[in-house]
């Protein structure tokens, strides 16, 4: 699905060019030539925001200010002011980033793409930890050494991810159950010696280590 972006700016050429160039380059435009308009026109959820400072009424700095705690996603401010301040004011105010008139429209699709990128990457990161040459991916779920895969199943993972998360404290086999089975689960903590040795043995089996440790009469930890 092509990326949405709306232009806001009451100047209509301009307007008309951007969105056929940026039309062209495969994006889903949509116009707005006042701040009132373009306050409708984000039921459309716009991927990032062309916001045009200098608008009768509500100019680019105030829709910013309005919209900033609404909207996550980038703003890029065109306009003729080109002094410092007044590009620290739109920075500060919310936005991503500062294009002047007259600008390329090159140049503006490139910026473009560029911060579009940025924020798939941000949708996308992965939350991943790692412990001595074992990755830990939390959003995938997926357990790496030296770039070979580890297989655990779906509890012996929960199990990694409770302990890896709370690396260096105690928990005894009652608290890891509450915490990965869920305090109102109706079974029997044994299950965690079970399931920890399995993950041991296919750690042990790949790394040569030993990653959890028995704290003798208490329960068990994550090594730093």
């Amino acid at each position: 699905m092509p990326e949405k972006i709306l232009i806001v700016d009451d100047e209509p050429m301009l307007v008309s060019l951007l969105s056929d160039y940026l039309s062209d380059l495969g994006y889903f435009t949509c116009t707005a030539a006042d701040g009132k308009e373009a306050l409708d026109k984000l039921r459309f959820s716009p991927d990032l925001i062309l916001l045009d400072i200098n608008m009768p009424g509500m100019n680019g700095l105030e829709l910013c200010r309005m919209i900033r705690d609404e909207v996550s996603c980038p703003i890029l401010f065109l306009t003729s002011r080109a002094s410092e301040q007044d590009r620290i004011n739109g920075l500060l105010l919310g936005g991503d980033d500062y294009i002047t008139k007259p600008f390329s429209l090159p140049e503006t699709a490139a910026r473009i793409a560029a911060h579009l990128r940025r924020e798939a990457r941000s949708r996308n990161s992965s939350r991943l930890l790692a412990s001595r040459e074992l990755l830990v991916n939390l959003s995938n779920r997926t357990v790496h050494y030296k770039g070979e895969k580890i297989d655990f199943s779906r509890r012996e993972f929960d199990i990694i991810e409770f302990l890896i998360t709370h690396a260096g404290q105690v928990f005894d086999r009652e608290r890891i159950y509450e915490g990965v089975w869920g305090l109102d689960a109706a079974g029997d903590s044994a299950v965690i010696k079970e399931h920890i040795s399995k993950i041991r043995q296919k750690l042990q089996k790949t790394t040569g280590r030993d990653y959890i440790e028995t704290v003798w009469g208490v329960g068990y930890k994550w090594k730093q």
